[in-house]
């Protein structure tokens, strides 16, 4: 059971962002420190594991993150803990893993999320790929290039136009500054106090947002990968600091501790695909997810698609055969507006699914996917507890 999410606000990556003098781990702490004041119920001796994920495990984002960032929010030292590395979908798999020791049986408590400061870690950064991949062409020699892989997606499906990714990162403009403004989103940001030549200040919402953006000014900007390409800073996600933390729960848990859980996971699933193509990775990882699931596309009410690029997204609600506008999309927006600190990302889509699963009762499924560095999808299906038949049928 998902019990509960929060995160940080999300800042943009690099000098001028607002967590360049905030350490990585103090990031994913305040994180869990939020997590666990918003459940004082739960006991902390009672939480049997943490799982933290970063995708560039070094410096205040390494030494087993899971394990560190425990005792640096004040968890007993009793409480263990492991770091993850997949990538872009490194919260999801903390969530996916410790879920599944839920279901063994081997946990009841256990706290799942990610973080990862792109100003201070650059992805790929101080990495030494074995030279056998180029030699022997396993890869091209620019398949860890996400910008080029998703230039890739374009060339290989000509009806994903520039002109459609470019509607679609306007309107997640335009779905997370309307979220904001209906306080959607803010209930479940910690504010993390940030120190600047300014002095010292508190980051209270997601700095990466353009609501001013426009059609025109999108068609103008450069394509950085690709002379005359179709990726821009606009359609794609920015470089982004920030973190998640998840609270999951047996159902004897529930019981015990007289818990609300916001949702149930159905099942999950994770699918390689071409390294260079990465981007259409949540196709066969949704098709296995829904395969194990018993259940079909035309049973998932609300999606939470991440927008690493807007092609990528694309590429899945063709496959599906989804209008790129359908309102059981990213309602709120996604990353090409809030940001995407890959490794944190996965439960920032559970986070949002989980609120929209309480305002939509008719709805019994919703879905959270993600492409994967590296060619790789995942896929978590959840089951909404609030669904009622009666508002279905209304529906």
């Amino acid at each position: 059971m998902f019990v509960d999410g929060v995160r940080t606000p999300f800042g943009r990556a690099g000098e001028k962002g607002q967590y360049w003098n905030t350490r990585a781990d103090d990031l994913v702490v305040k994180a869990m420190i939020g997590l666990l004041e918003r459940n004082p119920n739960v006991p902390k001796e009672r939480i049997d594991d943490v799982a933290i994920a970063a995708t560039t495990q070094q410096g205040d984002q390494g030494l087993t993150l899971g394990r560190t960032a425990a005792l640096l929010a004040g968890l007993p030292k009793s409480v263990p803990g492991f770091a993850i590395d997949r990538m872009c979908a490194g919260a999801m798999t903390s969530v996916t893993t410790l879920g599944s020791g839920i279901a063994f049986g081997s946990y009841d408590l256990v706290i799942a999320g990610g973080v990862e400061h792109m100003g201070r870690h650059p992805m790929g950064f101080g990495a030494d790929p074995n030279p056998r991949f180029l030699s022997e062409r396993m890869v091209a020699e620019d398949a860890l290039n996400m910008g080029m892989t998703a230039e890739r997606i374009h060339d290989r499906f000509p009806a994903l136009t520039k002109e459609r990714s470019d509607r679609f990162a306007l309107g997640s403009q335009q779905k997370t500054a309307a979220a904001y403004a209906a306080g959607k989103l803010q209930p479940d940001l910690v504010p993390v106090a940030i120190r600047s030549e300014q002095g010292w200040g508190l980051a209270t919402q997601d700095e990466g947002m353009r609501p001013e953006t426009t059609m025109e000014g999108l068609a103008t900007l450069k394509t950085p990968f690709r002379p005359h390409g179709r990726v821009t800073a606009g359609n794609a996600s920015p470089l982004t600091d920030g973190a998640t933390a998840s609270l999951l729960a047996s159902a004897d848990a529930v019981k015990e501790f007289g818990l609300k859980p916001k949702m149930r996971m159905v099942s999950f699933a994770f699918a390689g695909v071409e390294p260079e193509i990465m981007g259409i990775g949540p196709v066969p990882s949704t098709e296995k997810a829904l395969r194990k699931a018993g259940l079909t596309i035309d049973d998932i009410g609300l999606f939470e698609l991440n927008e690493a690029f807007a092609i990528q997204v694309l590429s899945f609600l063709d496959h599906f055969g989804i209008d790129d506008a359908d309102p059981r999309v990213n309602k709120w927006g996604g990353a090409i507006a809030i940001g995407h600190p890959l490794a944190a990302s996965g439960v920032r889509l559970m986070i949002q699914l989980a609120r929209q699963f309480e305002e939509h009762p008719e709805v019994r499924y919703g879905l959270t996917a993600m492409c994967v560095g590296l060619g790789q999808g995942g896929t978590v299906i959840w089951e909404n507890p609030n669904y009622d038949k009666r508002a279905a049928r209304k529906g």
